[in-house]
């Protein structure tokens, strides 16, 4: 038995018979060959973008290298 107000699980399921699917209305087309990749280009591309993300890093990091500048120098005078 099971407490009185308690929670008896699930309800029971009958499984469906064997052999049994859905029915099928439409069949998908085969999946399209992708074109081949010129991985050289990859490569030079992702060399430039590597560099532009340098790039704005570096100049971030200057920046905030000068306020912390400019903040010590009015702390300190």
């Amino acid at each position: 038995g099971h407490a009185p107000g308690g929670y008896s699980g699930p309800p029971p399921s009958v499984p469906p018979p064997a052999g049994w699917r859905p029915p099928v209305h439409l069949q998908p087309a085969p999946p399209r060959q992708l074109p081949p990749q010129d991985m050289v280009d990859l490569d030079a591309a992702e060399q430039r973008s590597q560099r532009v993300t340098y790039g704005f890093g570096a100049a971030a990091g200057v920046v905030l290298l000068v306020l912390l500048c400019l903040l010590c120098s009015r702390v300190i005078f």
